[in-house]
């Protein structure tokens, strides 16, 4: 079944993100995986939060790159730190390398990752090895 409609995927992040911060008093990271990640990317500066990590972000649609949804990621003010396998279809290395992005973004590059972040076999590496180095680079770029 297809995600909801982004106006209401966005109108949800927005309440959530003010139930959460009503309680969390200090610094505020949102993010998440493929479309969550974009959603948030979308109100990131809107919401004032301190920082941004995206997982698999879908620069574009499936089969689609000649189309990508990176307007918003050029002006992008929040700190962010995009976790990219380089062979995603939404999103592969040569594709992002050539978008104007913001200065406040990072992209960590995963070796022969998919979507999901999974390696080629022929890599060398696994998918448990990419998780840890995802989830590695993540704790460093929230201290």
């Amino acid at each position: 079944r297809p995600p909801n409609p982004a106006p209401k995927l966005l109108e949800c992040w927005r309440e959530v993100y003010a139930e959460v911060r009503r309680h969390v008093t200090g610094r505020l990271a949102i993010g998440g995986k493929s479309m969550g990640g974009r959603m948030a990317s979308l109100l990131a500066d809107e919401l004032g939060a301190d920082a941004l990590v995206c997982l698999g972000y879908p620069f574009y649609a499936v089969g689609k790159p000649e189309k990508p949804r990176v307007e918003h990621l050029a002006g992008l003010q929040t700190r962010t730190l995009i976790v990219q396998g380089e062979r995603d279809a939404l999103g592969n290395r040569a594709a992002v390398e050539a978008y104007d992005l913001s200065p406040s973004i990072e992209v960590f590059w995963l070796v022969a990752g998919d979507h999901d972040l999974k390696p080629l076999k022929a890599s060398g590496f696994s998918h448990e090895q990419h998780l840890a180095a995802a989830a590695g680079r993540v704790a460093e770029f929230l201290q």
